[in-house]
């Protein structure tokens, strides 16, 4: 087929018109497909924001599909995985009249691994009743599946704690050794991404692939000509993740548990296993018996007592060393065993930049939890070493989403990956602002750090609920202010004898919630951050979105203080260089949860008075949507009654 220009393509009588009811062109959509159309062929990098109902996952699959050529997209929600799989490619495809191989991977913990569902079976050992029968049902569905997505498996709850004794993991995964490994359902995924021209996957699984063939191990991806990373505003914090390093005592933990039902078999060294390997879990109890208190940050350097701590270890890893030995040592070894040596040498990586000088490059730090301690080695900055991969992976790299720039500025976004060389781009959102939406900043808010701010808050946000008829999100920016205004919420609701159902944040799965909020019709759904974006309620169930504060990141973290150091130790102005960019992103990002198509209405609440009252204020104002803006109250109920 003779390539199309973007042009024909979009236009009114071209080929995508054709299947499409209702077709329009969109400008700025076409003028984004031939910015993508220009990156892929010349194999640069372009960064673009493209606004909402631009209409941009066709803007970039069009010219991606006519090339040819193998493109990775990597997304951060699942929700747009699987509307770019079952509906957007398709249609696409449809238009082009071209066959191309398109394949949705996840990752490894989406799959049974027929191997561990065997083992479970044979032990026999759950923590509960109900995971005997669960697993009864898993091994049904997988006796009878091509796929072995978990998510098919529609009679076991999603939190189920079965699913961690029988999903496949690289810890316990023997790759051709295992007896499984014609049928099994990962490496069947897997070469079926290989031999396919798109393949959709999200952040994580894309920069866990990177780590694999940056080592040279192996690899989950195809090579190819073009990356798309879509929802680009969350790729630099997931790639910190993996351009560090974390362990946690939990896989330490598992690590004795399964040789230990290894050397049961064994015999010989049996005593000595036993010995060592409980040395090491009694070790880990005195890590955790470190911090009186859970699910906390805490950074290394401020451990009271840090030589004790680092002896118990420096225990552990000499431990570990012992047991690594023997395991080398013993003759014949089974896969099972080779594995276990492996992990073993993984785990010792890990943990030995721990036990020497730290690397000013990165933070280290603690999470806390009620049974376990996760240790992780975070840097301070990921531009040096994505630039990097990208100067050896010469292809096409594309970054969009709704929110990458600050006002028209990408230097923010381009800084956290390097991104200096690429083409930039905004386009703003089609949609008719002016009339149909609404910004709204009330009068006489106390400042956010003040005890009377929910309590006002509740005072202000009431008339507009009800003038709404229900059918608001709150999103607010901490868990306790989401828990304290819902509490506040209930009262005033049974006081003044409303009846719109109140959903909150943890009293369900999100996606469960979100169900609930669409069929109620008349709900109030507050959620802190997690709900500020991923989020597409469409159409009359919401006309109201409230935001509590500017969402500026917590200064009580210990890994964002210590980067806000780390930046006035350079000279910069953390504040102005850091923090402010990054909540004007999070904040257009929760701003963009109420206009998601063309008929959309509503109003959008923001009740920090910092956005009137001080200097940066302005900055914020100017990068949010070209809503209709007002401070008078009696324009935003008449405004929402008339919806």
């Amino acid at each position: 087929m003779k390539k199309l220009s973007m042009d024909v393509f979009f236009s009114k009588e071209g080929p995508l018109s054709k299947v499409i009811s209702g077709y329009q062109i969109r400008p700025s959509q076409v003028a984004m497909s031939n910015l993508v159309d220009e990156t892929i062929f010349n194999q640069n990098s372009l960064v673009v924001e493209a606004g909402t109902g631009i209409g941009k996952t066709f803007a970039y699959l069009a010219p991606a599909l006519m090339r040819g050529e193998t493109v990775i997209i990597s997304t951060a929600t699942k929700n747009l995985q699987d509307q770019l799989y079952n509906k957007d490619i398709p249609k696409i495809r449809e238009a082009l009249k071209i066959p191309v191989k398109v394949d949705l991977l996840k990752g490894r913990s989406n799959y049974i691994c027929q191997l561990r569902m065997e083992d479970a079976l044979m032990s026999g050992q759950f923590l509960n009743k109900e995971d005997g029968v669960y697993l009864e049902k898993i091994k049904q569905f997988a006796d009878h599946s091509n796929t072995g997505e978990i998510s098919e498996v529609h009679d076991v709850p999603e939190f189920s704690t079965i699913w961690p004794m029988v999903t496949s993991t690289a810890d316990h995964c023997l790759g051709q050794s295992c007896e499984f490994s014609k049928s099994c359902f990962f490496l069947k995924a897997r070469k079926e991404a290989l031999s396919s021209e798109i393949v959709i996957v999200n952040h994580h699984l894309f920069f866990a692939d990177f780590v694999l063939k940056d080592e040279e191990i192996s690899e989950i991806l195809p090579k190819a000509n073009t990356v798309i990373f879509d929802e680009a505003h969350q790729v630099p914090d997931i790639a910190s993740i993996f351009f560090g390093n974390n362990f946690s005592t939990n896989e330490i933990t598992y690590l004795m548990q399964d040789t230990q039902s290894v050397f049961e078999k064994l015999g010989k060294n049996k005593k000595k296993l036993l010995a060592i390997s409980s040395v090491v879990l009694d070790e880990i109890k005195n890590i955790r018996n470190f911090f009186p208190t859970s699910n906390h940050r805490v950074i290394h350097e401020k451990i009271e007592n840090i030589t004790e701590f680092e002896s118990h270890l420096n225990s552990i890893n000499k431990n570990l060393i012992e047991l690594d030995k023997i395991f080398t040592l013993l003759d014949d070894q089974s896969p099972e065993q080779k594995k276990i040596i492996e992990r073993y040498e993984n785990l010792k990586e890990k943990i030995s930049p721990w036990l020497v000088e730290k690397n000013n490059d990165y933070v280290y730090w603690l999470d806390i939890f009620s049974k376990s301690v996760q240790f992780n080695m975070t840097p301070f900055s990921v531009s040096e070493s994505f630039e990097k991969f990208r100067d050896k992976n010469k292809m096409s790299w594309i970054f969009t989403s709704a929110t990458l720039a600050v006002n028209d500025n990408f230097d923010f976004f381009q800084n956290l990956l390097g991104l200096h060389e690429s083409v930039t781009k905004r386009l703003d959102s089609p949609f008719n602002f002016k009339d149909n939406a609404c910004l709204y900043v009330p009068k006489n808010m106390p400042d956010p750090n003040t005890t009377i701010f929910n309590l006002t808050l509740i005072k202000k946000i009431f008339p507009l609920i009800n003038a709404a008829n229900g059918r608001t999100f709150i999103l607010s920016t901490s868990l306790k202010a989401m828990k304290e205004i819902s509490a506040l919420l209930k009262d005033i609701f049974s006081e003044q004898k409303v009846e719109f159902p109140i959903l909150t944040q943890g009293e369900d799965s999100k996606k469960v919630l979100i169900n609930r909020f669409k069929s109620h019709g008349n709900a109030v759904l507050i959620g802190s951050m997690s709900f500020w974006a991923g989020i597409d309620v469409r159409g009359s169930s919401l006309s109201l979105v409230i935001i509590d504060k500017l969402p500026f990141q917590s200064p009580g973290d210990p890994v964002f203080e210590s980067k806000i150091n780390r930046l006035k130790d350079l000279g910069q102005n953390p504040f102005m260089t850091f923090q402010l960019p990054q909540a004007i992103i999070s904040l257009k990002q929760g701003a963009g949860r109420l206009i998601r198509d063309e008929v959309d209405k509503g109003v959008l609440m923001i009740c920090d008075p910092r956005i009137i009252d001080k200097p940066y204020g302005k900055r914020i104002w100017k990068s949010l949507p070209a809503f209709k803006r007002t401070r008078q109250e009696i324009d935003v109920t008449n405004f929402l009654k008339s919806l």
